[in-house]
């Protein structure tokens, strides 16, 4: 599991555009790393409750914040600041075009800490950057295998190299699906029970297949025929066809592989010459909307059998019966 690191820098130069920043102390702290996905309104911080100050925190003074601070004696909003900044904070903001006070520039200087300013609104603030850190800092990791987006179904295609990951990528681009990613597979967690997959930036929309070399697919086949990333939801574990293991035949009991503590279903599927795993890797994807939707095809089976085998049952009881009343 990594986690990218994020430099103020970064923040500042990835949202320039999007949010209007302006750097109020030059790129003083801007190799500081943020390590925490949440931020700061610091209401109670400035009335005096320390208590809860959490200093890993981008800070955001907003208009609020700012009305409160021009009450209050110069002496006290330097003890405010310097509060701030000698916890090391990674970041504070100055929303809403408020200009911050000249003793907070001072003193972030002295604790080199950086200082930026936007003219958006602090909720709109609020927002734009919760998105930008939750996807930043996301815990990810790196798959080998192959993601395409199949009925609308991400299939993470996994197994060992040579298998046929990148074939069967191909051929179901060939009939009609989205490939989001082959080879590497970027995933990051964005809440407690979903992941995403994306490809790297080196790799993006190609296939490697042997024998042939490197594939645009995108150049190839469209823009219709990729995207960006998709969330997992299933996963085929490849592997070759071996006579003394017992593989899945009704489909009952599914299994569970986890992924950056989200438990993904996993489906370990046999190949040998002449199969044809694309559409069984459709039949995957349907199967697997089918149960979303509630028909679960296995159970259903199940049931059909045990209800089949009680009915034999009560006739051949009823049948013992009559014939013990006939003796």
């Amino acid at each position: 599991m990594n986690q990218n690191n994020l430099t103020v820098g970064r923040i500042y130069h990835e949202n320039r555009k999007k949010l209007g920043f302006l750097r109020i102390n030059g790129d003083i702290g801007h190799d500081t790393v943020v390590t925490s996905s949440k931020l700061n309104r610091p209401g109670l911080e400035i009335s005096g409750f320390w208590e809860s100050f959490d200093p890993h925190r981008i800070q955001l003074i907003g208009e609020g914040e700012f009305r409160y601070i021009k009450t209050l004696s110069r002496e006290k909003v330097e003890e405010i600041f310097e509060h701030f900044f000698s916890a090391k904070i990674p970041l504070m903001i100055f929303a809403h075009d408020v200009k911050p006070p000249v003793c907070a520039v001072r003193l972030a200087r002295k604790y080199q800490v950086a200082l930026l300013a936007t003219p958006v609104t602090t909720t709109l603030l609020v927002a734009s950057l919760l998105d930008y850190l939750d996807r930043e800092l996301a815990p990810s990791t790196i798959i080998h295998g192959s993601l395409v987006d199949v009925y609308g179904v991400g299939l993470l295609l996994t197994g060992p190299s040579g298998i046929g990951k990148s074939e069967i990528a191909l051929d179901l681009v060939g009939r009609g699906h989205r490939l989001v990613a082959d080879d590497v597979v970027k995933i990051i967690r964005r809440a407690d029970n979903i992941i995403i997959g994306s490809g790297v930036e080196i790799l993006e929309h190609h296939l490697e297949l042997r024998g042939l070399g490197i594939v645009d697919v995108r150049n190839i086949y469209g823009i219709r025929a990729i995207r960006q990333q998709k969330r997992i939801e299933v996963q085929i574990e490849l592997e070759e066809w071996d006579n003394t293991k017992n593989f899945e035949r009704i489909g009952a009991q599914e299994k569970y592989n986890k992924i950056l503590d989200v438990d993904i279903p996993i489906i370990n599927l046999p190949i040998y010459p002449g199969k044809n795993i694309t559409v069984i890797a459709e039949v995957i994807a349907l199967n697997h909307v089918l149960k979303i939707m509630g028909t679960n095809a296995a159970l259903n089976f199940q049931k059909k059998i045990a209800a089949t085998i009680r009915q034999k049952t009560q006739i051949s009881d009823l049948q013992n019966y009559l014939k013990k009343d006939l003796e």
